[in-house]
């Protein structure tokens, strides 16, 4: 593999950083999709999602959920008050949907691909986070074809 060298720094550069980076990314926004994605179901089922109920799906400590709630209502992404439910903006209507599409999507194309569904459905919840559209695309042309 040829390495680069960045003339700022006069060092090699891997080609792979730009993958390396994406990954980051994506672990950084995996716990705030996973909560919208959680949050719009509890809602969708109960009508509210309460921190109390995210913190036993998620399986983490009501501080846990209290400081990550924080973050995503910074994010713009849910609206909360103290000791009440907690609700989605559109913003994160908008990121739940998407996270339940690429989730269904590669969910599909594992069952397809002949994978049983309990480890079909684990896998399907780590690589939702990490699947490139492109990848996703072809992922969808799989598990719909046939």
């Amino acid at each position: 593999m040829t390495q680069q060298v960045q003339p700022e720094f006069g060092r090699p550069h891997d080609p792979r950083a730009g993958a390396f980076q994406g990954v980051r990314i994506a672990r950084r926004n995996e716990v705030a999709e996973d909560y919208v994605e959680l949050i719009a179901e509890l809602i969708h089922v109960h009508g509210e999602a309460r921190p109390v109920d995210i913190a036993t799906r998620i399986g983490v400590t009501a501080p846990t959920v209290a400081k990550t709630l924080d973050r995503l209502a910074r994010d713009g992404l849910i609206t909360r008050e103290k000791y009440r439910s907690v609700f989605l903006t559109q913003e994160g209507r908008t990121l739940a949907e998407e996270c339940r599409n690429r989730h269904a999507i590669v969910l599909r194309f594992l069952l397809r691909l002949g994978l049983d569904a309990e480890t079909a459905e684990r896998d399907a919840e780590g690589i939702e986070h990490h699947v490139s559209d492109r990848t996703l695309a072809l992922f969808a042309a799989f598990a719909d074809a046939g």
